[in-house]
Parts: C-alpha cells; sequence; structure tokens
C-alpha cells in the first residue's frame, strides 16, 4: 500500500531507475531527493563505505589460526573425536573388497536348453524380477536384461566350446 502511494505521487518519469516497479526498494529521503529534483548524490555516510584516504594501500584480513583446544562444552577434544571405527583404518589396500555384482554373475556357469526361447524370473518371488522371454536360436550366450543369467541351447554347444574363450564358464 505504501509503495502504491508512494508511484502516484511521483509520475513515473520523475523516478530513477532504482526505484522503478518492479524494484522498489526506497527510503523516504531518497524519493524527497528523487521528486524535489535536486541532484544530490548520496555521501559516503549515507552509503556505509569506509572512506579510504588517497595513497593508503589497504590491508588484507588473515584468517583466524585454527585453535588447538575445544571451543565449546558439547566439542571433544581432538586425540578422543579421531578414534572409533570410522578411524581405525584408512589404509583401502586393507580394506575389504567385496565382488562387484558383474564380477559374480561372470561366475555363473550357462544354462543349457533345448527349448528356442526360454523364460527367467530372477528366481521368482521377492527377489526375482518380471518374467522375461530370452531368443537362444543364436549361436551365442544368451543374458537376461535384469539380472545377466546365461542362456545357451543345446544345438550350439559345439560351437561354443570350440571358441577360445567365452565371459561364461560352461560347464552344466
Amino acid at each position: 500500500m505504501y509503495a502504491a502511494r508512494l508511484r502516484t505521487a511521483a509520475p513515473k518519469a520523475l523516478l530513477p531507475r532504482h526505484l522503478s516497479k518492479r524494484s522498489f526498494t526506497a527510503t523516504g529521503r531518497q524519493l524527497e531527493s528523487a521528486t524535489s529534483g535536486s541532484a544530490t548524490t548520496p555521501t559516503t555516510a549515507d552509503t556505509k563505505v569506509p572512506h579510504v584516504p588517497e595513497g593508503a594501500v589497504p590491508t588484507a584480513a588473515s584468517q583466524a589460526p585454527n585453535r588447538a583446544e575445544i571451543w565449546s562444552r558439547n566439542q571433544r577434544p581432538r586425540a578422543v573425536a579421531m578414534t572409533g571405527p570410522r578411524f581405525e583404518q584408512t589404509d583401502f589396500e586393507l580394506q575389504p573388497r567385496p565382488y562387484a555384482a558383474i564380477e559374480l554373475i561372470h561366475k555363473q556357469p550357462v544354462r543349457w536348453t533345448h527349448d528356442r526361447m526360454v523364460a527367467c524370473d530372477g528366481g521368482g518371488g521377492p527377489e526375482g524380477h518380471p518374467r522375461v522371454f530370452i531368443n537362444t536360436d543364436k549361436a551365442e550366450i544368451a543374458t537376461c536384461g535384469y539380472c545377466g543369467l546365461p542362456f545357451a541351447n543345446e544345438h550350439n554347444r559345439t560351437h561354443l566350446e570350440s571358441l577360445p574363450e567365452t565371459s561364461y564358464p560352461l560347464q552344466g
């Protein structure tokens, strides 16, 4: 409401750009100086800019040093805070490395079938996936798109066993 009264009191042509309707943030003194037509500029005291004498070099504020002691009642000293299972072993060569899922699935033997189409549901139940049908016509190992289990047709067994290497073991 106050902004609407100020806009109607002074025509838009007299308002400076920083006092326009889009960004209306002005004090009463700025508005009076804009509407009275006085060409005064704000002084250093009005804008809160510190006055630096000519020839003076501004000094940079240095960073506060790290504190060696605690500065809060709920803070623990560094010797006590850096203990526990989180900080026990930081050498990643000694950390256990679980196998990735792709490495485990490539250890699964090929499931041989006499059918041209096989269905895979990932074991069924809650740990399974939606049923997908896999074509085993080609002379290659066909994998499930969800779980990666390998399937192959018995008619192509001699060809697959003659290959120098396969990504899945052929026993079974």
